[in-house]
């Protein structure tokens, strides 16, 4: 009888003969990208537009192995892998600074600086010291980059180095610019002593000259750094009288946590240096100006103040009285990014963003006088969508652009320098501007979107002023195009629902990622619906429906937060998306939803879950499980649930505060209580633990353990250095002293938080489809 129903469900979703020669086993399905292949990445094209380059690996190549490098003509044909030789002369990729006509980069590599250009590239810098940051001047003749905190520039005609700045760390000492003067009684006996001992006269003038010859020699002034301050990045201003410098810090008080790592080269239990845990707050980045003719420094003032805190009470008390009169308000805490200047080098700006995570603005910098104006303000009561690498430039030198969600779904909007006035949006619509480029020419932009369909991303070119857009690519799917120099080609990678990521140059498919026996299966082409939610919103979710139903049903939850993962192009859980053929071909339905948090629906979606994750992302959840009983037909007392990371954290809230509702979950790699997660992403939902205690409580699965009643697997690597594996640890030790049975914790003592041996992505599954079985019969 098994036999005959799961031949009738490979007939009904359409595998043939053919088809069925593939192993649908769990062991198969997570080899991962030895059967799926891997993804083409990090495309570039050739400064003069007839060459495409791009990093890839074939799909029966270790794990191990990095991949190499292939270059592609123009129309798609002539694929290559280049030697190790040809690869280093390769165009940069990643955080190469480019000249204003894209025919020359310079890049740091293994703590050297090198350029690129004529198609060869060559070492600026070979030294024994670190070497970061590399910057054009303005003239485009010299690069600067970073040594030991200070700014240096090396000139590409004769390869003279000049150092620009003399930043000193606070142990450092320099008697030319000691200028500490003692108390008054020790500098009354200095001059005495002067007077009173001739040597000491004849010595002190010595000295006194040779500091003014070495002054004149060296004159500028140095920049004491603070403990634990760093230069992190630098840029010479256009007049090149400035060394603009971003100074990072790092908190005296700040408690870094490790990670220990038990399966080692040495056989010794070794330990990974991790993150702070949320409210251990670093101190924000600072703007410093630094004079190139002397040294002399200022701080970048950007002049915003804290809001004021108002008394609850009516009545106010003296001492508030008091201090309402003397105490001035206090400076914004604000993080600040360095300047981008205009192609003219005459304007400049730069992005702030508020500690608290609701504010950022567009302030104009000047570094003569050292302070900002505001040119533009981004505010959410919640948090704010922030994306500082697409801010720019249009070809006037006058005009900025930058993204915003301020009509509820992230636009592109300008705005004048010196004009004022309110930003005007280039687009609009109920969808999402996902990335952002200017032309080369700068007459047109590039945008990745959602417009065509929430579920496919297509690239467009759109003139500066906005207007028409032209859609540069067909066919429904995820189009990541990368347009050529002369604007007259396009490079992507393009993947479907069941087709992995490909790249496409002139529309010409180059490569074919996955193993042979990969394409021998029919791979659902998954179908979107829509979940009727308690409050009148309706979820996206793909839906995996068997042909003969044995009345289980399993609801995957996609981690991350915030990714979208219900749409027409090839999943980054590719593997759950193979399991889920497999529990379809065994009668299960299966549920994977884009509940409220999820990416790719707009400001309100995203915010939905703001001070209480567990709320309306995990309502989505149980909605979605009444869905499949009254829809579906599916047993309410069958219903399994599993995620990593933000899934397995629902997981867990689910099992916990919704007993009734799932009789099994696994819990992947969760998060148990988000007092112990990082600073980046938790303060922005929940704000920081000592000033919402609330959010925290009722957010974090471990206060709820109590909860638990059904099956529960969690799973974790033990050298996760994302969500620590003292998350799953602590919520065990909270399990056992609640006597709770029916759970089990399975440790992967070589994996991060994304597991990268079959070996470990196959036991994981093999441990939830057991759960599953059992736990929903």
């Amino acid at each position: 009888m098994k036999r005959f129903a799961l031949a009738a469900v490979l007939i009904i979703i359409g595998v043939g003969a053919a088809a069925q020669q593939f192993d649908l086993s769990i062991d198969n399905i997570m080899r991962g990208p030895g059967l799926v292949g891997w993804e083409p990445e990090e495309l570039r094209w050739s400064p003069d537009g007839a060459r495409v380059y791009f990093s890839w690996k074939q799909y029966n190549e270790p794990l191990e192995k990095d991949r190499d490098t292939y270059v592609v003509n123009r129309d798609g044909g002539g694929l290559r892998k280049l030697s190790d030789e040809e690869k280093k002369d390769a165009p940069p990729s990643g955080g190469a600074q480019w000249t204003r006509d894209r025919m020359r980069a310079v890049f740091a590599d293994d703590g050297d600086i090198f350029l690129w250009a004529d198609g060869k590239r060559r070492a600026l810098t070979q030294t024994n010291d670190g070497e970061s940051g590399p910057q054009w001047t303005f003239d485009e003749k010299r690069v600067t980059f970073i040594r030991a905190n200070n700014v240096f520039a090396i000139d590409l005609g004769s390869g003279a180095v000049e150092q620009l700045t003399n930043v000193a760390g606070p142990e450092d000492k320099n008697p030319l610019w000691d200028d500490k003067k003692g108390t008054d009684s020790q500098e009354l006996l200095k001059k005495e002593e002067r007077k009173l001992l001739d040597i000491v006269e004849r010595r002190a003038k010595k000295r006194e000259e040779e500091e003014a010859k070495r002054k004149k020699e060296h004159p500028l002034k140095p920049f004491k750094l603070e403990r634990k301050q760093t230069v992190t990045a630098a840029k010479l201003s256009p007049d090149g009288k400035y060394v603009v410098a971003l100074v990072t810090n790092e908190s005296d008080k700040a408690k870094k946590t490790i990670v220990p790592n038990y399966v080692t080269e040495s056989a010794y239990t070794d330990t990974i240096p991790s993150r702070e845990k949320v409210g251990d707050t670093q101190p924000p980045a600072r703007l410093a100006i630094l004079s190139t003719a002397n040294g002399e420094q200022k701080w970048f003032e950007h002049g915003l103040k804290a809001p004021q805190v108002k008394e609850e009470s009516e009545q106010k008390t003296e001492k508030t009285e008091a201090a309402e009169k003397t105490d001035k308000p206090k400076d914004r805490e604000v993080g600040l990014r360095m300047p981008v200047w205009s192609d003219d080098g005459k304007r400049a700006f730069v992005v702030i963003r508020s500690a608290d995570n609701k504010d950022a603005w567009v302030m104009a910098f000047d570094p003569s006088v050292a302070r900002g104006h505001n040119i533009a303000s981004l505010h959410d009561d919640a948090w704010i969508r922030f994306d500082p690498n697409a801010y720019g430039w249009l070809a006037d030198n006058q005009t900025v652009f930058f993204p915003s969600e301020q009509s509820g779904f992230m636009h592109l909007y300008q705005v004048s320098y010196d004009g004022g006035g309110a930003p005007r949006a280039v687009t609009s619509g109920k969808w999402e501007v996902d990335s952002v480029v200017l032309s080369k020419d700068k007459k047109s932009f590039y945008l990745t979107s959602s417009e065509e369909s929430p579920f496919e991303r297509h690239l467009y070119r759109m003139p500066v002023a906005g207007g028409t857009r032209v859609k540069l690519t067909s066919g429904a799917g995820d189009h990541q195009g990368v347009v050529s120099p002369d604007g007259g080609a396009v490079a992507e990678v393009f993947s479907y629902t069941n087709r992995p990521p490909e790249l496409y140059v002139a529309a010409k498919r180059v490569t074919n990622s996955p193993a042979p026996e990969f394409a021998s299966y029919a791979w659902l082409d998954v179908p979107i619906v829509r979940i009727p939610a308690r409050d009148g919103a309706e979820v996206p979710a793909r839906f995996y429906k068997p042909a003969q139903p044995n009345g289980r049903a399993v609801i995957f939850v996609h981690g991350a937060g915030y990714l979208q993962n219900v749409h027409r192009f090839w999943s980054s859980y590719y593997r759950e998306y193979m399991f889920h053929h497999l529990l379809v071909s065994r009668g299960y339905t299966v549920l994977d939803a884009d509940y409220r948090g999820s990416r790719g629906y707009g400001r309100d979606w995203r915010t939905a879950i703001y001070r209480y994750m567990g709320g309306k992302d995990l309502d989505d959840q149980i909605d979605a499980a009444r869905w499949l009983v009254k829809e579906q037909g599916v047993d309410p007392r069958r219903i399994g649930i599993y995620g990593g990371s933000y899934g397995g954290f629902i997981t867990l809230m689910a099992l916990f505060t919704q007993p009734d509702v799932f009789a099994a979950g696994a819990a992947l790699r969760p998060v148990t209580d988000w007092a112990h997660y990082n600073q980046g992403y938790t303060s922005n939902i929940l704000n920081l633990p000592q000033k919402d205690a609330e959010a925290y409580r009722k957010s974090s699965p471990i206060y709820f353990a109590e909860g638990l009643k059904g099956h529960l697997l969690i799973c974790h690597g033990m050298v996760d250095t994302n969500v620590h594996f003292q998350d799953s640890v602590r919520l065990a030790q909270r399990l056992i002293e609640l006597r709770k049975p029916n759970w089990e914790l399975a440790a992967y003592p070589v994996e991060n938080h994304g597991f990268v041996e079959p070996a470990s992505w196959a036991d994981e599954y093999k441990r939830i489809y057991k759960l599953f079985e059992e736990g929903l019969r």
